[in-house]
């Protein structure tokens, strides 16, 4: 037996080892990307003070001190006014929907109370299930205040700036009025672990198969792509449904968090989401060519979805580019139904603007795994 260190013996498997590396190109791969992807996500799509927050008015009265505070709204950069609703009603199913953040109510003969002195208020309505996304925007509102009255209230109106403001913005926070910062992460959370978990798993399971050549005695059985994909992925909806029940479990009972919608809902929603995770973990496991590369391409996969799906960072903070990736992600629309289910207690007709974009991307990687599928058989 040799005995001592040999430069030349320790030299021989350094290379070795840096041979194999650059033979496996989904390493290299992900040894450059991840970290670029990292410095781009952090540096420029993550951002802690969200401004452009989308903005709805409910418009009773039309002055030129509601028009001040509306172009102070917009001079703030917190609130970016993208429709004028008619009523309440529909101000408060943009809510729901998630269409717009905020709402600002002005009520009728507004600017009549004003002039006469008997303070009237503006009513801002905001979804706070999200408290990071919405407490910048609402501090800033006494400021407006203060602008306006600063810029409007001149000549025979001076009077009314002596005292308290000469009219108030009431803030509602709806959906969660105490800002309590679980009752957004926890539900959350269960398309995290969903994610996380069932992608690895079906990746894995697939390339192990390949690496220990059994998948040689399923390509010489006369079954089809889609019957071994579907027949792989159940035993896993399993998994995901006992997953999502703990999870729901422990929100409850642990973090008090409020059940506002349907249980059936949230089975459903957690029941679409499962699949479209499984079909991203086949289609991966197709990718890869073995247990590491599956391994690689979930982390590179998972990232993106942590990172900008809105579970983490405020979805509404981030710039146009980031919100265009997220939008293509599937845990951007299960944190919006989760959310809007435990939350808001939205119904289906709340909950299919972000159902049918999840039926959607669980159709083409559907397609994508099979046709990876196909190429293997080759």
């Amino acid at each position: 037996m040799t005995r001592g260190f040999s430069f030349h013996r320790w030299w021989s498997i350094v290379l070795k080892e840096f041979l194999q590396l650059m033979r496996d190109r989904v390493t290299l791969r992900m040894i450059t990307l991840i970290p670029i992807m990292q410095m781009l996500l952090f540096g420029y799509a993550i951002n802690n003070d969200p401004k452009h927050m989308p903005t709805a008015i409910i418009a009773s009265d039309n002055s030129e001190f509601t028009r001040s505070f509306i172009a102070a709204m917009k001079t703030s950069d917190y609130f970016d006014l993208v429709n004028e609703l008619p009523n309440e009603e529909e101000g408060r199913a943009a809510l729901a929907q998630g269409k717009v953040l905020f709402v600002l109510n002005i009520p009728p003969n507004f600017t009549r109370d004003l002039v006469r002195g008997a303070r009237p208020a503006l009513l801002v309505e905001a979804d706070a299930t999200d408290p990071t996304a919405t407490a910048r925007a609402l501090a800033a509102l006494p400021q407006l205040v203060q602008s306006v009255s600063d810029k409007d209230l001149n000549g025979a109106l001076t009077r009314l700036k002596s005292g308290v403001p000469a009219f108030d913005v009431q803030v509602h926070a709806l959906y969660n009025p105490e800002g309590i910062s679980q009752y957004n992460v926890v539900p959350g959370l269960m398309g995290v672990v969903l994610s996380m978990t069932l992608v690895m798993m079906t990746g894995l399971a697939m390339t192990r198969e390949r690496e220990r050549g059994t998948m040689e005695n399923l390509l010489a059985t006369p079954v089809t792509p889609i019957e071994v994909i579907t027949g792989k992925i159940m035993p896993y909806i399993a998994i995901g449904l006992l997953q999502a029940t703990i999870i729901l479990l422990g929100a409850r009972f642990l973090f008090h968090v409020p059940f506002a919608g349907s249980l059936v809902a949230v089975y459903m929603a957690a029941l679409l989401f499962i699949t479209a995770s499984l079909t991203v973990g086949i289609t991966l496991s197709s990718i890869a060519q073995n247990q590491l590369q599956a391994m690689q391409l979930t982390i590179f996969y998972f990232l993106p979805n942590m990172l900008l799906s809105g579970f983490m960072f405020p979805f509404a903070g981030m710039p146009n580019w980031a919100q265009f990736i997220g939008n293509l992600l599937p845990l951007t629309y299960f944190n919006r139904l989760i959310r809007g289910i435990l939350l808001k207690g939205n119904g289906w007709v709340d909950l299919w603007p972000n159902v049918w974009p999840l039926m959607l991307f669980t159709v083409i990687v559907m397609f994508i795994a099979v046709r990876f599928y196909r190429r293997t058989l080759d």
